[in-house]
This record gives structure tokens, sequence and C-alpha cells, in this order.
């Protein structure tokens, strides 16, 4: 190595740790645009507790509620002042689908960083156990024959939930009746006491419910059956080839934070989902970690809003 290189080497080291110094001597503040208790809220907590020794300031996190998830949206693209640290953690709604869905949104998804991504996890056929049916089968036997009387449950109106039931009512034909809530817990909460019949949620916020009894499992929406249920069959395996729906979890910033923050938060992202006590809680929840640079996650992003936007004009979904 000549001495230019050791000389730029040098360069970038010293630039790596003033960004580093910079971004240590502020308070980071993340967002959760959905109720608490959720996995989105779950993961957020969960990283932020890693995430704290990088930042001696403080990291606060927030649950900022409604409308699919826009009102925390917006608060994070519109609220951060330059040289402040405001995250969006968030399931693909307010990043990758609420712009097929609202006429209008207070924000700009276009204009979103990518900070990175966290974690993934399919989604599945989540049904009551006051439910007459067994297996998935059956349910969708006694959702044909019993049509516009079913109900199901959704983390709210446009999110993940709401669609992948969506795209199973136009696979099967069946007309069920659509009851939004606001996340994963007041929706599984109503799940167990029988107030509504199903729900196509994730496999990591139902998974505790299912092995205690408390709800049932009858299929995974994905291409594979998951490790953490190695006996509940795929959309696939029931004759749903393509039931495919799986929900991510992202991190991203207003179009305000510098590129170097961005990335410092970055490294800072994939150093805590890399941890073991991360590992040993995403195994829990029967999630995948998915750590990514910035660039492969803008770049999955928008691969990711193309397939949602898809689904949604297909199996003409609305928030109505």
């Amino acid at each position: 190595m000549n001495k230019r290189q050791l000389l730029l080497l040098a360069s970038l080291a010293a630039l790596s740790t003033a960004y580093a110094a910079d971004i240590s001597d502020k308070q980071l503040r993340i967002v959760v645009p959905f109720a608490a208790g959720g996995l989105a809220d779950v993961l957020a907590r969960a990283l932020a507790e890693e995430m704290r020794s990088s930042f001696p300031k403080g990291v606060i996190v927030e649950n900022k509620t409604g409308a699919g998830g826009n009102i925390g949206a917006a608060d994070v693209f519109n609220n951060t002042k330059p040289g402040e640290l405001a995250i969006l953690v968030s399931s693909p709604g307010p990043i990758a689908v609420n712009q097929g869905l609202y006429p209008k949104l207070p924000y700009d998804p276009n204009k979103w960083q990518a900070v990175g991504t966290i974690a993934s996890v399919p989604n599945a056929l989540i049904v009551s156990n006051k439910l007459p049916v067994k297996t998935a089968q059956e349910f969708v036997a006694y959702a044909k024959k019993n049509t516009g009387t079913v109900s199901y449950a959704s983390q709210g109106n446009g999110t993940t939930s709401h669609l992948t039931a969506s795209l199973f009512a136009t696979l099967t034909g069946a007309t069920m009746i659509h009851v939004p809530y606001k996340g994963d817990t007041p929706a599984l909460t109503d799940l167990m006491g029988g107030q509504v019949d199903s729900f196509f949620g994730s496999v990591g916020a139902s998974l505790n419910l299912h092995t205690s009894g408390r709800v049932r499992i009858l299929a995974v929406a994905d291409s594979k059956r998951s490790a953490a249920l190695p006996d509940i069959p795929t959309a696939a395996e029931i004759g749903l080839p393509g039931m495919v729906s799986v929900t991510w979890y992202a991190v991203v910033a207003s179009p305000v934070m510098a590129g170097e923050d961005v990335w410092m938060l970055n490294r800072a992202l994939n150093s805590a989902i890399a941890k073991p006590a991360m590992k040993e809680r995403f195994a829990g929840l029967g999630v995948d970690a998915t750590p990514r640079s910035t660039a492969d996650s803008s770049a999955f992003i928008g691969q990711q809003t193309q397939l949602w936007q898809k689904v949604i004009r297909e199996a003409k979904v609305t928030i109505d």
C-alpha cells in the first residue's frame, strides 16, 4: 500500500470518527406509527435497548398512531429539524403501501431516506378457537359457504394484514367482513375473545398465542414453512400458491437528515441487530433478521412498493 492510499485511509477513518462523535452527541427519537405491544413496537423497543450504548444522550420511543401509520410517518417526515435524529420504525404501510390507498398523504413516501431494514416475518391465517374449523382447508370451505358473514380483523385499513385478507378473498372467491383495529394487540385480543373470526397477521405477533392454545394458526403465507412453525402448512400446500405475504420492518428518515447521519445510523442499526441478545429475541418472535446497507434497503423498499401496489390494484383494495 503506497503513501497516498495510507493517507486516504487515515482521512476516512478520521472522518468516520468525527461523524460517530457527532451522531453520539445527539438524542435518537424512534417513532412507531402503530399501537404499543404490536410487533413493530416490540422490535423498535428491543432496538432502542441495544442502541442506547451508541447514544449517551438517550434513545426514546414514541407511539404515534392513526390513519394507517400516516400520523406517525408525517411526524417524522415533517417535524424533524436539520441536525436532529428521528427515525420511523414501521411495517410496509406508511413506507410502501399507503400511497396506493389514500388520495392524499401528509408526507411524500418517495422522499424517505432508507436507513435500513430490521426483520421480516411471514403472515399467517389465524382463527379464533370459537370458529368450528381445525384446518386451513376447512376455513376456506367455511368462509365460502358462509360468505358475507365471516369476519376478519386487521391491524388497520391498508395494513399488510388487510391486504393479505383481500388477497385471500380474491383467490378463494369468499366475501368476508373487515374489522380494522389499531395494531396487532387489539386485533388479537378480540380474536382470542371470539369477537372476530380470523386474522391474517404476522407469525411473530401471534406465535406465543398459538403455542399457548389461545388462537390457532392454520397456514403460513410464504413459499416455505416457518422455522418457528414447522408443522403448519404453507398457503401453497393448502391450494393457494398465489398467497405469499411477508411483513417486513424497515427504518426510514426524513429527507432533511444529513446523509452522513443516515449512514452512521445504518451502522448503529446493523450493529444492534447483530448482537446476541437481538438474535435470541428475534428467534423467540419467529422473525428473520434482515440487516442491509442503505443502498440495498432503498432498493428493497422500492421493489416492495411495486409489489404491494400491484396487490392493491388487483384485489381492488380500498380503505372504506
